[in-house]
């Protein structure tokens, strides 16, 4: 019984910290590029777009394609960033497992 009341309060220890480290990724700020740095754009560690920057020189008006192509390149980046983050930081509670919804 007394190992069973350990392993719970070290499970409650461990969803805490999980917890906290979820917390703090949305305070953690990750950037995205494309064009070599003519389009950026920032999100948080949860995913939510922050801020998008677009040069002058990535604005033609006769190739709109280009810069869609741009501004997609750069948010799929900070996306794959954002996991990466998240991945790292919150795999040091999980051992590297993937829990569903959590991240």
């Amino acid at each position: 019984m007394n190992n069973m009341n350990q392993m719970m309060k070290q499970v409650k220890k461990m969803q805490e910290q999980m917890l906290k480290a979820q917390e703090a990724l949305g305070e953690k700020t990750i950037d995205g590029t494309a064009g070599g740095g003519v389009v950026t754009v920032s999100m948080n560690g949860h995913k939510k777009l922050l801020n998008v920057t677009i040069k002058p020189e990535a604005v033609d008006p006769e190739d709109v394609e280009m810069l869609q192509d741009l501004v997609l390149t750069a948010v799929n980046d900070a996306l794959t960033k954002a996991d990466e983050l998240a991945n790292a930081d919150m795999g040091k509670y999980t051992g590297g497992m993937k829990i569903p919804g959590l991240f």
